[in-house]
């Protein structure tokens, strides 16, 4: 069974905000409960072809693993796979402009579990949107915390 969950926020900060502040990896741990460190394999900016290593906790358990960005649409779109890890996994975001200078940002996660994992597809895909919704609330609040700091 494989995975696929998107989840959706509106952040009352402009697009071109969202999208360079979410897109950059060193900003993870800040908005991602279950994320712990982030270690850039190549030099940022983010682009193409660019690599991190995540260590994260999820259900109980501690993983590494690393991502490539495999597609980038400045402000509009960014796809990262997993080039290392327990599992293939596809994340991608994509922002666009609401009325009132506001974005609406879409997070998705899909993979193809498989041994132990594969078993467990269900339970995890419910964590995971459960954990996708937290993750952008909080990107949602520190962006717009920001709002009097402009």
């Amino acid at each position: 069974m494989s995975v696929d969950v998107q989840t959706e926020i509106e952040i009352g900060r402009p697009c071109a905000e969202v999208s360079a502040y979410a897109s950059d990896a060193d900003n993870a741990t800040a908005w991602y409960e279950n994320i712990d460190s982030v270690v850039w394999e190549t030099e940022p900016p983010v682009s193409v072809g660019s690599r991190a290593a995540f260590v994260a906790r999820f259900l109980g358990r501690t993983l590494s693993y690393t991502y490539e960005i495999r597609e980038l649409v400045s402000g509009e779109h960014l796809m990262m796979s997993t080039a290392d890890g327990p599992f293939p996994m596809e994340t991608s975001y994509t922002w666009q402009d609401e009325p009132g200078g506001g974005t609406r940002m879409s997070l998705r996660n899909r993979g193809e579990p498989s041994g132990f994992a594969k078993v467990g597809a269900f339970v995890m895909e419910a964590a995971m949107r459960r954990a996708n919704a937290k993750d952008l609330n909080a990107l949602k609040a520190i962006l717009e915390g920001r709002r009097g700091a402009a």
